[in-house]
């Protein structure tokens, strides 16, 4: 099973990011078995002009999967609407995967995330074996790593007497509460257009899920891959994490009345995955957004924990934001813009005000008593 993310430039120089499934009705033409001398080549043709290959190579005792080719053809205007860029579009991807033994099948029942440029490829219930055995298929299996989670150590129980049987009836332990979600930790993403760094953020995510029940999702940094595009008016950042989800938060220039050039948050998509196979559970959209607004050149910072509705059901918190999706000089984030939630300093007017007020409130009643403690009222003669 495999399903591709790809960012695109529309026509209005926006960019959009859509989903691709892997159709049923897929050829495999040109697909050869490899030799000693020749690597195994899976080549799979869909679509309007889509194609993705593979070549597997092997020594005397491993094969691993080499090159992976996915092209993609933005003529297919059902999949690609409005795309600036016509025709087909080749992506080249070094696969990571280690080498397999020629006498076992590689096997990844959970999802993997191969990224390359603006496309991202997602794989999951993968079962392969190249260079097959004297035309036997193994029964051994090798698993990948997401498969093969690290299990807890057992600890043997304590026997304090081996030869006595206990007598006390031990009671259950007493039930606890569920541990509160925690804050999630920081990550440092960037994006590159050819050498030079073009899109710096520092934040850390959590969404918020309720569908059935709510729930917290710490977005994890160790296991989320930054991917996305810059341009000169629309920047987008995806946040990919393996574990649970694929966040995008697409930026856009704007022109103010005084010909100042701003940029602000205008769009983000969030998509939850199943860990187990990969399937979309839930995915949602808001392109309405107005938020994180500075001057072009400048960083946006936001300390404080801000919420970001994206439908009923799924909510982004961010924590210590830093973001600046334009303009980034030498790999450094420029001067900050902090968000009014961080400003501390409004505080110091108001809660003046709010002493003065309270002092005067306090000088009129002391007055009033005042007055009606003094006043005799008429005296006889």
């Amino acid at each position: 099973m495999m399903k591709f993310l790809i960012t695109y430039e529309t026509n209005s120089s926006d960019y959009k990011t859509i989903t691709m499934d892997l159709p049923s009705n897929v050829t495999h033409n040109g697909s050869v078995c490899g030799s000693d001398t020749q690597p195994a080549l899976v080549a799979l043709q869909f679509g309007e002009g889509h194609s993705w290959t593979v070549n597997t190579t092997k020594n005397n005792e491993s094969y691993w999967a080499d090159m992976i080719t996915f092209t993609y053809n933005t003529n297919d205007t059902a999949v690609f609407p409005d795309a600036k860029r016509k025709g087909p579009v080749t992506i080249v991807a070094k696969d990571n995967t280690p080498p397999v033994q020629l006498n076992k099948v590689y096997v990844c029942h959970n999802p993997d995330f191969i990224e390359a440029e603006n496309v991202t490829q997602i794989f999951w219930n993968v079962t392969v074996q190249a260079f097959v055995q004297n035309g036997t298929v193994s029964k051994k299996e090798f698993r990948c790593r997401a498969d093969t989670p690290t299990a807890a150590p057992t600890v043997p129980p304590t026997i304090a007497n081996a030869t006595t049987a206990p007598t006390t009836t031990v009671s259950p332990p007493p039930t606890t509460p569920p541990k509160p979600v925690e804050n999630p930790d920081i990550g440092n993403y960037s994006l590159k257009s050819g050498n030079k760094t073009c899109f710096l953020a520092t934040v850390g995510l959590q969404l918020n899920v309720s569908q059935d029940k709510p729930l917290l999702i710490n977005i994890n940094p160790k296991t989320t891959i930054a991917d996305g595009a810059c341009g000169n008016t629309t920047a987008t950042l995806k946040l990919n994490d393996r574990n649970s989800s694929l966040i995008a938060f697409t930026f856009i220039v704007k022109n103010t009345s005084a010909n100042v050039q701003k940029f602000y948050l205008k769009e983000v998509n969030v998509t939850l995955l199943n860990h187990l196979n990969g399937s979309v559970i839930s995915s949602a959209d808001n392109s309405n957004f107005s938020q994180w607004d500075t001057f072009l050149g400048s960083s946006y910072m936001c300390r404080k924990e801000q919420t970001l509705e994206i439908s009923e059901d799924i909510q982004v918190h961010t924590f210590n934001l830093w973001i600046q999706p334009f303009l980034v000089v030498e790999n450094k984030f420029a001067t900050a813009q902090e968000c009014s939630l961080d400003d501390d300093s409004i505080l110091i007017p108001i809660v003046v005000g709010a002493a003065l007020a309270v002092l005067i409130a306090i000088i009129v009643v002391a007055y009033i008593i005042g007055r009606r403690k003094s006043y005799a009222g008429y005296q006889t003669l």
